[in-house]
């Protein structure tokens, strides 16, 4: 593990470690219940399998990642805040568009559907990881690798925003400050990222800022007047299995696949967004946004 990695793990376990006891102490005292025993632990689970994997494949990522860096477009930065802010901003937009993706292509969500599985939404939540993430996450940062920036700050500058990502699955901020809200990803703006409520959904896909979203399209203000219903538009029947949980989506695009139909259909199982079915018997959330929005 690099040691800028290993230092952001150390000195943010701590914090993590208070913020999380402080808000179950209050939410217990509150009568709240925004956690339990099993979620709690299940996210753990998940976050150590994530982790897991990441170790295991990252000594292949990173050496893929170091050839593109080799055969990087620029050589240098001249201007070494100018190279830690692009690196910022441009692997936040990256981070964006894979988890765009991982909401609207079938495949990839079914590795992404276990982080939006609670019915809870807590600090803990965003330990729940998608487990196999780390298989392909990096194809995204290649770019990155390609500009010239070190695989070693590539990685460290995910785990610090991730690190951000994790603090704002909470329910205890309510909004922020309007420049706060108007450039980053708030607590309120991820509420509306887990919320099954039909218009809600695939919305505020950023990780550090919300601006992204705001260009292309896929924001979305959260409602005051709408109780947010977390976790999926179809509840699962097993939701604290420990081998369910990663691979149920699994489960479904092999039962869809194996219906007698063409090739051409089989593979829009694969590719189309999550929902989508040849004979309408499921819907997509743009399909079931468009009902709505005519009822």
């Amino acid at each position: 593990m690099p040691l800028k990695e290993q230092w952001i793990l150390l000195t943010s376990a701590p914090i993590y470690i208070l913020v999380i006891l402080v808000e179950i102490i209050l939410s217990n005292i509150q009568l709240k219940k925004f956690y339990s025993v099993k979620e709690t632990i299940l996210n753990v689970y998940l976050s150590v399998l994530n982790a897991s994997f990441d170790v295991l494949f990252r000594i292949i990522y990173v050496g893929i990642l170091l050839w593109f860096y080799e055969n990087r477009i620029i050589e240098t930065w001249n201007s070494t805040l100018l190279y830690w802010i692009a690196i910022f901003i441009t692997e936040d937009f990256l981070y964006y568009w894979e988890h765009r993706f991982d909401h609207q292509i079938r495949l990839f969500w079914a590795v992404h559907v276990t982080h939006h599985s609670s019915e809870e939404f807590n600090l803990t939540t965003g330990f729940r990881s998608s487990v196999f993430q780390p298989l392909y996450r990096f194809i995204y940062f290649i770019p990155l690798a390609l500009l010239g920036f070190s695989p070693i700050d590539i990685i460290f500058v995910f785990a610090a925003t991730q690190l951000y990502g994790i603090l704002v699955h909470t329910q205890y901020i309510d909004k922020m400050s309007f420049w706060f809200e108007a450039l980053f990803v708030s607590p309120s703006h991820h509420r509306v990222h887990h919320a099954s409520n039909v218009k809600y959904l695939d919305r505020n896909m950023g990780m550090l800022l919300i601006i992204w979203d705001k260009l292309f399209g896929t924001f979305k203000k959260e409602n005051d007047s709408e109780k947010i219903v977390y976790g999926l538009t179809k509840p699962l029947d097993e939701r604290h299995h420990p081998v369910r949980i990663v691979t149920h989506e699994w489960q479904s695009i092999w039962n869809d696949l194996k219906k007698p139909i063409a090739l051409k259909t089989k593979l829009k199982y694969l590719f189309m967004p999550p929902g989508w079915s040849h004979d309408g018997s499921t819907k997509t959330s743009d399909q079931l946004r468009a009902e709505l929005n005519n009822d």
